[in-house]
């Protein structure tokens, strides 16, 4: 994460430091401050959000909830770093796309708007969760997957944040934004979209979609260079 450290009360506000613990949290970091710094010193109309943990259709495999979708329907481990107590403010994407909709329209240039999703939960309930909705849709017993979960040393040790929250005042009280989608029906959308596209899960993870793409640009790209 980008900010300072959290305990167990308050939110990130928009003025809040940026104080990145790791050299990717540094790059988003950095990304925001030269964002701000071209509106600040030539204009160029920036207008910049910050979300919290997204999740839904189509995200990349190796992310916490699909990678914990696919291992409990492959009957492999369900890693959780530690006691798996860090705590994540979670955002179904949609309800971010909107907030970022509404923000290229309405938002003023050069002001950072928080995106919030108002669902903390731990990430051992998150990955509880999964197993339990996996077990209501595939009528399969809750302990064939809860079975699964193991606790492994988090190898990023004090650079992984004990927990993340967002106040999103800002955005609701002057663009109106609230999210609508409730962390058990986003959940549920999840679940269920990646059980009916289980292939496509699989060409990200065999890396078949880098072969797709390639034969997509590749001729582009050399056509371009001819010019």
């Amino acid at each position: 994460m980008r900010y300072m450290a959290l305990g167990d009360e308050g939110k990130f506000t928009e003025l809040s430091p940026l104080m990145p613990n790791s050299p990717y949290a540094a790059s988003k970091a950095s990304a925001d401050l030269l964002c701000r710094a071209y509106f600040k010193a030539y204009g160029v109309p920036v207008l910049i959000t910050r979300s919290s943990n997204n999740y839904g259709p189509y995200q990349f495999p190796e992310k916490l909830i699909p990678l914990m979708i696919r291992n409990a329907l492959s009957g492999e481990e369900l890693p959780v770093y530690g006691e798996g107590k860090q705590i994540r403010d979670w955002l179904f994407v949609l309800d971010n796309c909107r907030a970022i909709d509404l923000v290229l329209r309405k938002g003023k240039p050069g002001e950072i708007y928080n995106i919030g999703g108002g669902n903390e939960k731990r990430n051992i309930e998150v990955v509880e969760m999964i197993c339990r909705i996996l077990a209501e849709e595939t009528g399969e017993d809750p302990e064939n997957y809860t079975k699964l979960i193991c606790h492994i040393p988090d190898p990023r040790g004090e650079a992984h944040d004990y927990r993340y929250a967002l106040d999103c005042s800002k955005i609701e009280g002057e663009l109106g934004w609230k999210p609508q989608v409730g962390f058990e029906e986003g959940m549920r959308i999840t679940v269920r979209w990646y059980l009916e596209n289980q292939q496509w899960v699989e060409r990200v993870i065999s890396g078949e979609y880098l072969r797709y793409y390639s034969r997509l640009y590749e001729p582009r790209i050399r056509d371009a260079g001819r010019r």
